[in-house]
């Protein structure tokens, strides 16, 4: 019997500090938190929960969810990212997809990937030495439909019960949901940020409540954060691991130079 011993909301993007000084540097301290408490949870296997931006998926593949199965990866690169090699680990991904589908979920597998900074910039700060295998879990937000808020924390429910009764004794998973928050993109309300939805989304999160953010619609997630902000999804899927964990909100800061609003969580295993 393994356990989720932590789950982590992060953002997937750093721009240029100028003029945001301030809030880069919180942002930044507050990630370096995030990667010790990390270290100290001393996982066996990171599920990192996020999205391609068009890099590896497009219209040839139009997946809800899609789970990555190699032994290695080598990131894309852009962002500036160095392209180091970090592990994956097969094993446990092929698990999770025969899993999920006795429970009804469909997963399709990704082998020839090169993560963009969706998947390797949080790795690049929390996993700076590439020592922790990762399985990453692309949620599609970028082609419609979307799968479901609904549907994502269920899907978090599948891993939790995956974990808990289908992997080995001791083994310690931490979730990271990386993405988010609220975000317009490539429209006209790009540089818009909705701090007051992006707190209360943190809110429910930190004080147990995340399965409230599950009754969201799709459609709701993009009136209220913005196409971009259905990266929520991912970070709803992380709280489906850990229904009703409370935790800590490390950092929230709208920044529309940067167009978004960037917050981090923690939540405790259960």
């Amino acid at each position: 019997m393994g356990k989720i011993v932590g789950g982590f909301g992060v953002p997937h993007v750093l721009f240029d500090p100028d003029g945001v000084k301030d809030q880069a540097d919180r942002i930044f301290d507050g990630l370096m938190r995030i990667r010790a408490s990390i270290r100290k949870l001393d996982p066996s296997v990171l599920v990192l929960a996020s999205n391609d931006h068009f890099n590896n998926f497009n219209l040839s593949l139009q997946a809800p969810f899609i789970v990555g199965v190699a032994d290695d990866y080598v990131p894309l690169g852009d962002m500036g990212i160095p392209k180091k090699r970090f592990k994956g680990q097969r094993e446990f991904a092929e698990n999770f997809v025969r899993f999920a589908a006795s429970k009804g979920f469909d997963l399709a597998q990704a082998e020839e990937i090169s993560p963009d900074h969706g998947v390797a910039l949080p790795l690049l700060l929390l996993n700076t030495e590439a020592s922790i295998p990762v399985v990453p879990l692309y949620v599609n937000v970028g082609i419609d439909p979307p799968p479901s808020p609904t549907r994502s924390w269920a899907l978090g429910h599948v891993l939790k019960e995956m974990v808990e009764t289908a992997r080995p004794a001791g083994e310690r998973v931490v979730v990271i949901a990386a993405g988010g928050l609220s975000h317009w993109l490539c429209v006209p309300e790009e540089g818009r940020v909705n701090a007051e939805f992006d707190l209360d989304v943190i809110d429910k999160l930190v004080s147990g409540r995340g399965q409230d953010l599950s009754a969201l619609t799709s459609d709701e997630l993009r009136r209220q954060a913005g196409n971009g902000g259905l990266e929520i999804t991912s970070w709803i899927f992380m709280a489906g691991c850990l229904p009703s964990a409370s935790g800590e909100k490390i950092f929230y800061e709208p920044i529309p130079k940067w167009i978004t609003g960037l917050g981090a969580v923690a939540l405790q295993g259960q």
